[in-house]
């Protein structure tokens, strides 16, 4: 069953475009039966409802001590910057969180502040990246070495969008990312490619399922991931 949340996202994200069903090439060459854009989320209801499970992912998982106590959210430029941004509104307004957040910029700047980073400063900080799809890693990875080359500590990676497709190392692309962020647990999603799966079977689009559960063969992680 999914949650209310998830539902509300799926079916808003299909209503403005940034969740479609057909044949799709991504950048890895892969031939996929879904796409997700989050850069068409860009309407203030769209922004609530994402955000508003950002929030309930994060604090379930503070909850359930996933996550060490964490002080800055970081939004990697450019879709991760309104994540980051409405995410740290929702915490604030439903759980009475108060943390920073911060964002890259994709040129160093020369006058002012200054530097690569704006926003709430990552040194000395322990630090949660928000962001919308990992597919291969790579975009995440560079969040990560970012972070780290500013002091900061990155505890933990919350997706909008977790693809559970195998990875540069033959593996789950989230294992590796949990590896590469020093922990099992670290890397969150709000929905998962099963989610979408469960979603277009219980709205009996048989075709779409096919192709995804095709697809699933082709590339799924499978179901050994514990509770990922």
């Amino acid at each position: 069953m999914l949650e209310k949340h998830q539902s509300e996202l799926i079916e808003h994200a299909m209503a403005v475009g940034a969740l479609k069903f057909g044949t799709f090439t991504l950048k890895s060459g892969r031939v996929s039966p879904y796409f997700f854009n989050a850069g068409l989320i860009s309407s203030g209801s769209m922004l609530a409802t994402l955000s508003t499970g950002y929030a309930s992912l994060i604090h379930s998982a503070l909850q359930s001590s996933d996550y060490a106590k964490f002080d800055i959210l970081f939004g990697p430029a450019y879709k991760g910057i309104s994540l980051a941004a409405c995410t740290a509104m929702a915490l604030h307004r439903d759980y009475g969180i108060d943390i920073g957040f911060a964002y890259d910029r994709k040129e160093a700047k020369d006058h002012g502040e200054g530097g690569m980073m704006v926003g709430a400063p990552v040194s000395g900080k322990k630090v949660l990246i928000l962001d919308d799809v990992m597919t291969a890693g790579t975009a995440t990875r560079n969040a990560v070495d970012m972070i780290r080359s500013g002091g900061g500590e990155v505890v933990g990676i919350v997706l909008c969008l977790d693809r559970e497709e195998v990875g540069k190392e033959g593996g789950s692309t989230v294992k590796e990312m949990e590896k590469y962020v020093g922990g099992q647990g670290r890397v969150k999603a709000i929905l998962r490619m099963r989610d979408l799966m469960a979603w277009l079977e219980g709205q009996g689009r048989v075709e779409d399922l096919a192709a995804m559960k095709d697809y699933w063969d082709r590339y799924g992680v499978g179901d050994n991931r514990g509770d990922q």
